[in-house]
């Protein structure tokens, strides 16, 4: 073989070699166009050259950015994700009499259950789940699927104020991997497993509806579709979610862990380590709003009735700009001050945001108090690995080998690297075809053709 040919051989073996490190990255900006694309020409990007950084929570806070679905053409994509029912979810109604009912309900239910009753549920489900785990040296484990099980038996609880029988929880947990799956490319939807959830909760509200009457706006499949969306799916899907990332938070952080483990942090450290964990994975990625009106502006122009404004939630709060420092909340003067975990308080915020960081902790200190957590997994925002962790018992007996713990980390790295490479190529591929499917499909802009009412049912061309 020639020099040349030597040169050629070694540079794509240099390039494949290298696959892991850039073929990830390159992917994610190749989707990022594509969304862009989808958005239209009418989307404002926030923070972005025409609302700076300092203007974010003033125009997303604005009376006028009320607008959710109707007008965007994103909305027929992200309707496509959330189906069935997307017309009824909570966070994609149109201001009016049907949001404000539905709005009403969902703050009923979740008020239902004070502080320390939100306390013993979480600690319960999560002593339950972790119970179901193999009593092993050391346990691997993806940590969202971990937590899913949590959440769907915390959710049904509090929507029905009752145990979670296991073959709901299996149904309610199949329904949300498969919207979070869809959410992030990995995989197509299955609107069969959607389907068996939404078939039993049509029937136990035909025979036991829950303790909180369910908003009369909606017919029967669509109060079936509403728990299917606000509770099991957005609820259990952003709280297994939020809870991977702050054990893979700890677990990547040994330092951080080990002052917790102690025993002899402030008690306030761990709300620390949440706020953290949110501010450098913040759950939401870009969240789009239609402008019903003008919003004026000082020294600006207007931005126009029509308007689709895209909030970039990791951009405005500077997602992984800065060390991982929990202490910086522990000091008012040293707290950042563009942190918008649960969105703007004016403008649709998280309806669990009065007690997420509480029971987040509740089931992290569960979780902390039978495991050392240990992971070598690369940790990013939208985490489409599900967070691999090995969990390691307290216990000396069971502890296992250091150096074995160490090959294990090792092995889990290496194949953490090369998992995304074909994963990253899934994710372009799936997430370019449901896109296409989607305008196919055009969810939202049919429901809203075809009825200037409302009460078109969507079902997502099953």
């Amino acid at each position: 073989m020639s020099a040349t040919g030597w040169l050629v051989t070694g540079a794509v073996l240099a390039l494949l070699a290298a696959l892991p490190y850039w073929l990830p990255r390159t992917v994610v900006a190749l989707r990022v166009r594509i969304f862009a694309w989808v958005g239209g020409e009418e989307g404002i990007q926030a923070p972005g050259r025409e609302v700076p950084a300092e203007e974010f929570k003033k125009v997303y806070g604005h009376p006028a950015a009320n607008g959710r679905s109707r007008g965007a053409a994103l909305s027929d994509l992200f309707w496509y994700w959330l189906s069935p029912g997307p017309e009824v979810h909570q966070e994609h109604l149109e201001p009016g009499p049907r949001y404000d009912d539905v709005a009403r309900t969902t703050r009923q239910i979740l008020a239902g259950l004070s502080r320390q009753q939100w306390t013993e549920l979480v600690g319960r489900c999560t002593r339950r789940v972790l119970d179901e785990l193999p009593g092993q040296a050391h346990v691997q484990v993806r940590l969202r699927d971990l937590m899913m099980p949590v959440w769907a038996e915390v959710y049904y609880e509090v929507v029905f104020r009752e145990p979670c029988p296991r073959h709901v929880r299996d149904l309610i947990t199949g329904n949300a991997d498969d919207v979070v799956s869809a959410l992030k490319c990995t995989g197509l939807r299955h609107m069969d497993r959607r389907a068996r959830l939404t078939a039993y909760l049509r029937d136990r509200l035909a025979h036991d509806p829950p303790p909180v009457p369910l908003p009369s706006a909606l017919s029967e499949r669509e109060q079936a579709y509403y728990l299917q969306g606000t509770f099991f799916n957005t609820a259990v899907v952003q709280m297994s979610e939020a809870m991977a990332h702050l054990l893979l938070a700890l677990a990547t952080h040994r330092p951080v862990q080990d002052r917790l483990l102690a025993g002899e942090e402030d008690p306030d450290f761990l709300d620390g380590v949440i706020n953290e964990t949110l501010q450098h994975f913040p759950l939401f990625g870009v969240a789009h709003r239609i402008t019903s009106g003008e919003i004026p502006r000082d020294g600006r122009a207007p931005i126009p009735a029509g308007s689709v404004l895209l909030f970039n939630y990791p951009e405005y709060q500077g997602s992984g700009a800065d060390v991982f420092d929990p202490d910086r909340w522990l000091r008012q003067d040293t707290r950042p001050s563009a942190s918008i975990p649960f969105g703007v308080t004016a403008n649709r915020p998280c309806p669990a945001r009065g007690f997420a960081v509480l029971t987040m902790r509740v089931a992290a200190e569960e979780t902390l108090r039978r495991f050392r957590l240990e992971s070598s997994a690369e940790h990013t925002r939208s985490l489409p690995s599900r967070g691999p962790c090995l969990l390691v018992p307290h216990t000396t007996s069971a502890a296992g080998s250091p150096a074995g713990r160490r090959t294990r980390l090792a092995v889990m790295r290496l194949a953490d690297r090369w998992a995304s490479v074909p994963r990253s190529l899934t994710q372009l591929v799936l997430g370019s075809y449901m896109v296409w499917d989607a305008r196919r499909q055009g969810l939202c802009r049919t429901y809203f053709a075809a009825s200037s009412g409302g009460s078109t049912s969507v079902t997502a061309g099953r």
